[in-house]
């Protein structure tokens, strides 16, 4: 029988390995809160796709701390 300690960490890991996230899962691979979440996806120009998942790509692009798109014009250059 597996522990629910072991059980954590294998989902945890699963996590890490997945090209798109669930929204809940999404929260929990950025280790923020909904109100912060949905903030930074929205300054970042992160959204769902048509089946209702997260790219991670998107959201590792997201926690790097790049320049958000709101702080960009339409010339590339910051306002």
């Amino acid at each position: 029988m597996i522990r629910q300690s072991d059980l954590i960490v294998m989902k945890a890991v699963a996590l890490c390995f997945k090209p798109y996230l669930k929204p809940e899962e999404a929260l929990i691979y950025c280790d923020l809160g909904r109100t912060q979440f949905a903030k930074k996806c929205q300054e970042f120009g992160v959204y769902k796709n048509n089946g209702g998942y997260f790219k991670r790509e998107d959201l590792n692009r997201m926690l790097s701390g790049g320049e958000p798109l709101m702080g960009v014009d339409s010339k590339g250059s910051t306002r």
